[in-house]
Parts: C-alpha cells; structure tokens; sequence
C-alpha cells in the first residue's frame, strides 16, 4: 500500500492532456505517477489517422506520429507512468485509487484525463465483426474495401468525411441517418451528393449485423415506414460521436447532463483537489491544443495550493 503522502498527484489517462500534465509536474518539481489502462500512451492520439495540422508549432502526418514526439520529449524527464492500469475503486473524497491487481495509490491531487470514447449502439454483430468488417478508420481502412460495399452510421462532418475518403476506393458507400437531414458541414454534404459512390439513407437505423466469418449483409429500419429490410454490406463504419469516459466515477463528481465532468477555470472540479482536463472535461473545444493547455492549467493551480 502507498500511503496518501507518496505523490503529490496521480494522473488518470495518458493522452495529450495527461502528458501535458505529467510534464509539467516535472517542471514545478511535483512527485507524480501517471496511470494508462492501455498497453501504450496516446489516449485518442491513437485513433487519430488523418494529418494533423491545426496544433501550434508542429503538423504530424497522423495522431502516433504527434504522440511519438511527445514521448520523445518527456524522456528528459522525471516522468513515472504505469502501462496496463486498470481501475477496480475509486474514491475521490480520499483520493484513493485501488487497482484491479489490488494496489492501491493516494495523492494529494488526483487529474482525470480519461478522454472520451466512440459512441457504439449496442446492437447485434457490433461486438462479433470488431476487426472483421467494422472499420475504425476510413483513411486508415480504405484500402481493405476496394470494391466492396461500405455502410457509414452517422450524420455529422465525421460520417461525411469519411464517405468521401472511402468512394476512393470502395465499390459503393451507404450513409444511413437517423433523421430527415445531416448535421454535417454544407462542403462535406454537397461533395457527397454529387458522388455517384455514395448514397444517403435517410431516416434509417441499424438494428443488426449479419454473416458468418466476416459481415455479409445488414438489418436496417426505415423509421419513417416503420420496416425493416436487409441490405448486403462488407463493411460498416460508426461515426455517431464521443461519450466521455466517466462511468467508472459513478456519482461522486459533478458532471453535466451527457456525462462530461463540470470545471472551473482552473480545471478544477466540485471535490477538492480532484481536478480534469482534456476532452473528458472538454466537450465545446476537444483538441490536442485545448488538451495541452488544460493538463499545464491545472498543475499550476496544483502548485499553488500545496506550494
């Protein structure tokens, strides 16, 4: 057991904003440990398969490349870091953290940098095809669907965009919204409409995947009809949006109505001494930048408390 003097704080997440964080404990000469439930750091930077442009000072080829040189980086610094972490308990009010190899960790701070995840729908097949037809990425995936048919789930710039990069190379792309009308950008909806590639279907949900070794067709509903009818497809692509990763803070902490962690101007929460930063605390402005900014924001508040 590490008792509640150890770290002066323990960072959860090890993307943008968390190694942002970490860095800067180095910097103000604060004994930290950063604690990642994947195998690598990176957080979302890892799904990020398009160029990076638009972070100041730096344009990367794609998320890993930016990732690699912040790693790079933080090996000049006093960085601890935990690979493989997973969560069983937490208490916030103690600032306790009990690991599910039954360690636990205090601090005197706590930074949550969780990021968010991709929205799913739960549906039928969504779980039996990952990696079997379900596409993570169009840029990353478009050439595993040359000739075939693409089924898009969305109706925002993501499910547009992508519609766009898979017509590159894929026989025929479907984008299935929900609603009467997309909620994407007007240059990413017209290029698509003038597509021969793509077609819209409006109005439509995805009740299930259907095949065997790999995805061979789909249920769809045609909301307005109320009727279902199958449609053959290779692969499927969701673009429905982010959730915030907090379900494992259950109620202890005050977040808004789509579960994203509420914030001062300091980065702080409603617990004292328990502070967020990233997109999981982010939902107006989710960038690399904003995740930067965030993780150094809230270790100088730290500092100026214990300090």
């Amino acid at each position: 057991m590490v008792n509640s003097v150890s770290f002066d704080v323990i960072i959860i997440g090890g993307g943008a904003a968390g190694i942002s964080a970490a860095m800067w404990c180095d910097e103000l000469k604060l004994k930290s440990l950063l604690l990642e439930s994947n195998p690598e750091l990176g957080g979302q930077l890892l799904w990020t398969h398009n160029k990076i442009e638009n972070y100041l000072g730096s344009k990367a080829g794609n998320g890993i490349e930016l990732r690699n040189r912040f790693v790079e980086q933080m090996k000049d610094r006093e960085f601890s870091f935990r690979l493989n972490a997973s969560i069983k308990k937490i208490d916030l009010a103690e600032k306790i953290i009990t690991l599910k190899n039954g360690e636990t960790l205090a601090a005197k701070s706590l930074i949550i940098a969780t990021g968010v995840r991709r929205r799913t729908l739960g549906i039928e097949g969504e779980d039996r095809f990952k990696d079997k037809g379900i596409l993570s990425s169009g840029k990353r995936d478009k050439d595993l669907v040359y000739g075939k048919t693409v089924l898009i789930i969305g109706g925002g710039d993501a499910a547009l965009e992508n519609s766009l990069i898979l017509a590159e190379t894929a026989a025929k792309v479907y984008v299935a919204h929900r609603r009467k009308e997309f909620r994407a950008r007007s240059e990413f909806i017209e290029a698509a409409k003038v597509n021969k590639k793509i077609e819209f279907l409006y109005e439509t949900s995805l009740k299930k995947i259907i095949g065997n070794e790999k995805i061979e067709s789909v249920e769809l509903k045609n909301i307005n009809e109320n009727e279902n009818y199958s449609l053959p497809i290779d692969a499927v692509l969701f673009r429905l949006g982010v959730e915030p990763n907090t379900s494992f803070l259950g109620e202890q902490i005050a977040k808004d109505k789509n579960g994203y962690i509420i914030i001062d101007s300091f980065c702080a929460t409603n617990i004292k001494g328990i502070y967020a930063v990233g997109d999981v605390a982010n939902p107006i402005s989710p960038t690399i930048s904003s995740a930067v900014g965030m993780g150094a924001t809230s270790i100088k508040a730290i500092y100026s408390q214990l300090k």
